[in-house]
């Protein structure tokens, strides 16, 4: 007994020594990486009733892209994105999945800009030497991390963007002059789903269990009138200096009508009535997790009020423009053991009032008429009062053969003065590639345009929906604002959105994406094949029967003179059945006579034997 008990203590200090060895490397380990994690949420009310949500989880993680150990352990940074970005080199990576069109004139700027479908460009480290590999072998890994269909985009919708998407991060010097190590690619008929939420979800520290992430609906996500998920991953330094870190920021979108008619009346809003739910708790491991409501349109004339109230007000001068913002600290009313319920109540629900339009905004459609010839334009509007430099990138798919020459850019008639670059397209190879520097007037709209004709597809190209149309991706127009009107994302090269606090910038980046385009092309009548199997059949059924009925059928030569009417027919079917059942009759009863015979000649053979015996 002596020797058991003895055992089992020294199992037991076993047990406690690896408990506290792992302890301490788990402690080590955390200490030296020192990643963060925050999260937060931003509402803004927009006019006619529409509500504005962005959500946004950041990790932030103390560690270098260019040290072969940083991938080896994890903490809050996700392993399964960690591994991607580190086995395909990536430096920079940006995908968003979107339902939905941002009315930019209506609605302002989001925080984060995105394009109907899927969007994703990604930079890759100066070490990758081919990079359209690397691409190819990257798009299928995340399109199996995120259960979408990123694994079409190959060569024939994918580009090297020449002045568009530059590197949002840290970036080595002379990086990003080149585009060699960038690539960016687009499936605008792309459609967000649940299967989508759940993978992104993962990715979270406290999944949906706890935190911001616990008002997740799926039903209010779907039936929302615009709904997008992004994912940022960019490398930072906080002074261009080591050490450097890296910014993971998770976002999550969308926009509620609380109407039915949203363009009537303004409405009631709370959490509940926006997610379903109240919040309850905070993330536990989050070092911050905070609700920010923008009031700034509330200021001058307040339409509404907040319940409850905030744990402070903020007003920052951003630019030469004045932002409000109600900040409620999560955590502090959580941990009394209450939930929390932000609500905003209208003074009153019939007054409607509408925003100032953004400083740039536009609109894109496909001109020309019958499935030959067409065309494209832009119309994109400058409401400040001075120039203002843009770059307007266009991708086309190869089907449409744009012809350069048509391309112009005019102001009220007259000719802008542009910069270009174009690469054409190869059939089955590669898209058109399109990007314009140039100069908007104040206070006016300037149109970009250019014709094209539609190409024939090999019948085995076509969708199964082939009438239905093929789908070109939107045009993508960046610039730097000088003011922040309706601008909501924060400073350039911060994450967090509570940096908007103490956001002194002089000039503002904006990315503007404009409407997604539908565009018929010559579609054969897939019909056809259908019409000459039925016809095919048709007619083999008809010689079939006739060349049987030929084969198979016996002649009887007939006098036409005995021809009979119907009477008499009819007279002869009664005759010939009387004449039946005669026959039958006769035949039974010579059947009943042989029986009978039979039986007297048995009995004659057996008497004999009887009177032997």
């Amino acid at each position: 007994m002596a020797t058991t008990s003895g055992w089992s203590r020294c199992r037991a200090v076993s047990v406690y020594f690896k408990v506290f060895l792992c302890f301490l490397v788990s402690t080590s380990v955390s200490s030296k990486q020192k990643d963060s994690f925050t999260e937060e949420l931003l509402i803004k009310p927009l006019s006619r009733g529409y509500i504005y949500s962005h959500f946004q989880f950041t990790t932030k993680w103390n560690a270098s892209l260019h040290d072969p150990t940083t991938f080896h352990h994890f903490h809050l940074f996700p392993k399964a994105l960690g591994e991607v970005l580190s086995r395909y080199n990536v430096q920079e990576l940006h995908l968003s999945q979107t339902q939905g069109l941002w009315r930019h004139k209506q609605w302002g700027y989001p925080v984060h800009d995105a394009p109907p479908g899927a969007e994703l460009w990604v930079w890759f480290r100066p070490s990758v030497k081919d990079v359209d590999k690397a691409w190819t072998e990257l798009v299928n890994a995340v399109s199996g991390l995120f259960c979408s269909s990123l694994n079409f985009l190959d060569s024939r919708s994918t580009i090297a963007p020449r002045w568009s998407f530059r590197p949002a991060g840290l970036a080595p010097q002379g990086y990003s002059v080149s585009s060699h190590f960038v690539r960016y690619g687009t499936l605008p008929r792309e459609i967000v789903c649940t299967e989508n939420l759940t993978p992104w979800k993962k990715l979270l520290p406290c999944d949906s269990k706890a935190g911001l992430s616990t008002l997740f609906n799926a039903f209010h996500f779907h039936d929302a009138n615009y709904h997008s998920l992004g994912l940022h991953v960019r490398p930072i330094s906080p002074s261009n200096v080591p050490p450097y870190g890296l910014f993971l920021t998770t976002t999550f979108f969308f926009h509620h009508c609380l109407q039915m008619f949203c363009f009537s009346c303004c409405s009631d809003w709370s959490l509940r009535s926006l997610f379903g739910n109240h919040l309850a708790s905070a993330c536990p491991i989050a070092s911050k997790t905070s609700i920010m409501v923008e009031t700034t349109d509330n200021e001058a004339s307040p339409a509404y009020r907040l319940t409850p109230t905030p744990t402070w007000t903020h007003t920052v001068t951003r630019g030469t423009g004045q932002h409000t913002y109600s900040v409620y600290n999560v955590r502090s009313f959580t941990e009394v053991g209450r939930g929390l319920n932000i609500a905003g109540t209208y003074n009153d629900p019939s007054k409607v009032k509408e925003l100032d339009p953004p400083p740039i905004h536009a609109h894109r459609y496909i001109t020309g008429y019958g499935l030959e010839d067409g065309g494209v334009s832009c119309l994109i509007t400058n409401t400040l009062d001075r120039n203002q430099t843009v770059i307007y990138m266009d991708v086309l798919p190869w089907f449409t053969r744009v012809f350069f020459n048509s391309l112009t850019v005019q102001n009220n008639g007259l000719d802008v003065p542009f910069k270009v670059h174009f690469t054409p397209a190869k059939d089955r190879v590669r898209p058109y590639h399109l990007e314009l520097s140039f100069n908007l007037w104040p206070h006016s709209v300037t149109r970009v345009s250019f014709s094209f004709t539609r190409a024939f597809l090999k019948w085995t190209e076509y969708p199964p929906d082939a009438n239905h149309g093929f789908y070109i991706g939107s045009a993508v127009i960046s610039s730097m604002l000088p003011t922040s009107r309706q601008y909501s994302a924060p400073p350039l090269y911060f994450s967090k959105l509570d940096t908007i606090l103490n956001d002194n910038s002089s000039s503002y980046l904006v990315r503007v994406h404009s409407e997604s385009l539908v565009v018929s092309l010559p579609t054969p009548d897939f019909s056809m094949p259908y019409n000459v199997i039925c016809l095919a059949c048709t007619v083999v059924a008809i010689a079939f029967g006739s060349i049987h009925n030929l084969t198979t059928r016996r002649f009887v030569k007939l006098d036409p003179s005995q021809r009979k009417g119907l009477l008499s027919k009819v007279k002869g079917f009664f005759k010939r059945s009387k004449k039946e059942d005669e026959v039958a009759d006769d035949s039974n009863k010579t059947a009943a006579a042989e029986d009978a015979a039979c039986q007297e000649k048995e009995e004659d053979i057996a008497d004999p034997t009887e009177e032997t015996s």
